[in-house]
């Protein structure tokens, strides 16, 4: 999330009479004979030894059959076909609508969160500068306790430097241009480790960093959002620090949120503030790429897109832009995971659109399965974020979700497709 820092997949052989030596027996015999080959055929297809009468086809055995046995087929189970994606096409659409948005939350009011969270919030925000509670995770527990079948991702801004929410609760962590400056790639994937393992053990669950833009100035400020927030202004650099962190991360047991696709590093301002230009297209696939494409290849499992606009390729922010999200990001690098829009009350995104219903309309349409909002830039931001104002947004966004399915403007199989990134996200499954 930009932020300005104030202080982060027979045969069958037809014998013969000739051939049949049961027909040269007497009729006894061969009666007999017959008697004998029903029993030896009713143990052949009774239940093989270390495997159970109703074991599916492929279930291991310490005694496979012969090989000329004929192979049996189980009848399929009500587990066997049962999907995730299946599941949630039975669920209501304001139950699916819900879990394509998060709730922000400031200061820590964890309780404030409650209603949204029960109504199936996909994912819980951390925003503000108050310092994190010691009962973090006791709070946390008490919230998550109120949500059906599928918790909410727990998400806080843990990139280091300015920009730790989590203070208190985790180690110092220096700004990520400090770290690529004086440590190890092994230390920086030891220190990501250890601050997931510290987030984890205060119930935080997402951590949405690292950051992977290039960026070499000065900053975060109101007209860099990066600055010392970025590992490097060399590509290559920013590559392997960025994507060491993140690794790290995912060690640790959080779910790490590479940022800001498709690279902020040079953009001309702040898109907190107001709208702003990414580099070029062209330069953004000679350089400020390189450390998506280093991460994802590398197993990134969300990624979350900035608000800038990209010359040559979009002039709508890139959390609204299909062509950044679909084209670039899942077309042209590949990337199968989850896509998380900055925050959509951003200055940038009010340029286009003054309404977060409409941005979140488009930004679904455009390929995001994660909405994010809130903002507390202005008083009046701060004041959206108090608990009251916070749900009627929520619910608000909820319904208008719905709506746009029911008019034809976002597609029920985009909603359950966003629907399906979150869930694989959270390692949910339906029919477990």
């Amino acid at each position: 999330m930009s932020v300005i820092v104030t202080r982060q997949v027979r045969e069958r052989d037809t014998l013969g009479e000739r051939n049949d030596p049961l027909r040269r027996l007497p009729p006894m015999r061969r009666s007999s004979l017959g008697v004998l080959a029903v029993v030896a055929l009713a143990a052949a297809c009774g239940p093989q030894p270390g495997r159970s009468a109703g074991a599916p086809p492929g279930s291991p055995s310490t005694s496979p059959p012969p090989a000329t046995s004929p192979p049996t087929t189980a009848p399929p189970s009500a587990a066997a076909t049962c999907t995730t994606a299946s599941v949630v096409r039975r669920w209501s659409m304001s139950r699916r609508a819900a879990q394509v948005i998060a709730v922000p939350v400031r200061d820590f009011d964890t309780a404030g969160a409650t209603a949204e969270v029960a109504a199936g919030a996909g994912g819980v925000l951390f925003l503000g500068s108050a310092p994190a509670p010691p009962d973090l995770r006791q709070q946390l527990s008490a919230l998550v306790g109120h949500a059906r079948s599928v918790p909410p991702l727990v998400m806080a801004d843990e990139e280091g430097g300015g920009v730790q929410r989590l203070q208190g609760l985790v180690a110092a962590i220096p700004w990520a241009r400090s770290i690529a400056a004086t440590m190890s790639l092994a230390q920086t994937r030891s220190l990501a480790r250890s601050a997931a393992r510290q987030m984890r053990a205060a119930g935080v669950t997402t951590d949405l960093a690292p950051v992977l833009d290039v960026d070499a100035r000065p900053g975060p400020s109101s007209s860099n959002a990066d600055g010392d927030r970025s590992f490097s202004g060399d590509a290559r650099v920013a590559a392997a620090y960025g994507t060491a962190f993140m690794t790290g991360l995912r060690a640790g047991g959080v779910l790490p949120v590479i940022k800001h696709f498709p690279g902020l590093g040079g953009a001309d301002r702040n898109t907190d503030v107001g709208a702003a230009a990414t580099r070029p297209i062209a330069t953004l696939r000679a350089r400020d790429l390189v450390p998506f494409r280093a991460a994802i290849s590398a197993g990134a499992p969300a990624v979350m897109t900035s608000n800038a606009s990209v010359p040559g390729l979009t002039s709508l922010p890139s959390s609204l832009s299909q062509a950044v999200i679909v084209g670039l990001l899942r077309h042209e690098l590949g990337f199968d995971g989850l896509v998380v829009t900055d925050s959509l009350s951003a200055g940038a995104v009010r340029a286009v659109t003054p309404s977060l219903g409409d941005a979140t309309i488009r930004a679904l349409a455009a390929g995001a399965d994660l909405v994010l909002f809130g903002s507390t830039l202005t008083a009046a931001d701060e004041m959206a974020l108090e608990p009251g104002p916070a749900l009627a947004t929520y619910r608000a966004l909820v319904a208008g979700v719905v709506a746009a399915v029911q008019a034809g403007r976002l597609s029920e199989q985009r909603l359950d497709d966003a629907v399906g990134h979150v869930l694989a996200a959270k390692n949910t499954d339906l029919c477990g």
